[in-house]
């Protein structure tokens, strides 16, 4: 005889759906995105994406640090005890700025990222720049010919009979390389002359500046560095076409020396006395590290924005999270830090609209520098 009694939910598994949530802090964000359906400027969307979550929310928090690290002034803080007396006087706090010190690949410049990088660099927006040799030397050789968009699936072997290089979906005519040559040969030989002269050898970062200043071209990123007075230090200065020219420059003219511990000093002692510091870091390897390094000297930075693609499994430094930093003290405990990992082309734009772009027309506006 069958049972008249209902069927019923197992307790069990009613019990493990249907499990009680605690209350949420007054304080919790809800998810929501932009409302197309209203008139929405450029940086109300980006203002939208701290709430839509996953890395529009890390790219929300990327641009509040970096306001956070523009918006900054010595005058903000309480006078330390043992301030020095030239850090005393009111005017001088209020012009005292956190420190930025920006970090980027050199893929970076072979984009069109150079075009953004170069805005902030012309507007003095950054203190002091890392970056390899191909960023070094991408920049002067788009002076002397174009890089033209490409496709990333091209034939290896077809490009190198064309004599077409590849970086990603872009391409350089090797000819542009052989312009780069012509064109830092003679600057070389009267490096080399004054080093011969002066008994005074070069640093990474005096090479350059001296770069900046014989390209004279304001299309030019070193150029606006040279021009601003902005340090650019480049530790992997041989790594690229200007190690290739320097080698082939060594046998026609050799004895040009190139002294990395004194930029290595004068790295480390921005960062020393840097009453605020920040860093921006776009893409890992040299660029990456060498600034967290120098952020050691003085215990850490007070803010840090990476932005990249690279994954901390197999424990490299590029793909490491802020937190690891903190663990060398390259990152203060209490600082404000994220990483966005993303691609630097698609977010970094977004990024400097939403901050320095923002300070660059306050300053047309009002009519400073």
């Amino acid at each position: 005889m069958a049972s008249s009694s209902k069927p019923t939910v197992p307790q069990g598994a009613s019990a493990a759906v249907l499990k009680p949530s605690e209350p949420i802090p007054d304080e919790a964000v809800s998810v929501e995105g932009p409302d197309f359906d209203q008139s929405i400027s450029l940086q109300q969307l980006l203002e939208s994406y701290k709430r839509i979550g996953f890395q529009a929310t890390s790219l929300g928090k990327a641009i509040e640090i970096v306001n956070k690290m523009r918006k900054w002034r010595l005058s903000d803080e309480p006078i330390a005890e043992d301030e020095s007396e030239e850090y005393l006087i009111p005017e001088v706090r209020a012009n005292t700025r956190c420190d930025i010190f920006l970090g980027y690949t050199s893929n970076l410049i072979s984009s069109g990222l150079r075009e953004v990088i170069l805005h902030l660099v012309k507007h003095k927006h950054v203190k002091a720049i890392v970056t390899t040799a191909g960023g070094i030397e991408e920049d002067f050789i788009k002076c002397l010919g174009k890089t033209y968009l490409a496709d990333f699936n091209l034939d290896g072997a077809d490009l190198r009979r064309r004599g077409m290089n590849r970086i990603g979906n872009l391409v350089v005519p090797n000819d542009n390389y052989c312009k780069f040559e012509d064109w830092l040969t003679p600057i070389l030989d009267a490096m080399l002359a004054e080093q011969k002269e002066t008994g005074e050898v070069w640093s990474p970062s005096s090479f350059i500046r001296r770069l900046g200043k014989e390209i004279d071209n304001e299309e030019s990123v070193y150029y606006w560095a040279y021009k601003n007075d902005i340090p650019v230090f480049c530790p992997a200065l041989t790594d690229g076409s200007l190690g290739d020219m320097v080698y082939f420059h060594s046998f026609k003219s050799p004895g040009l020396i190139v002294d990395i511990v004194r930029d290595i000093r004068a790295l480390n002692e921005l960062s020393r006395k840097s009453k605020k510091a920040g860093m921006i870091i776009l893409g890992g390897g040299v660029c990456k590290h060498q600034i967290a390094n120098a952020m050691l000297i003085r215990n850490g930075a007070d803010y840090s924005v990476y932005i990249n693609t690279g994954q901390e499994f197999d424990g490299s430094d590029s793909g490491a999270r802020p937190d690891e930093a903190i663990s060398w003290g390259k990152i203060r405990a209490d600082a404000e830090s994220v990483k966005v990992f993303a691609d630097a082309t698609l977010v970094f734009p977004l990024l400097v609209a939403a901050t320095f772009a923002q300070e660059s027309e306050e300053r047309r506006t009002h009519g400073s520098a």
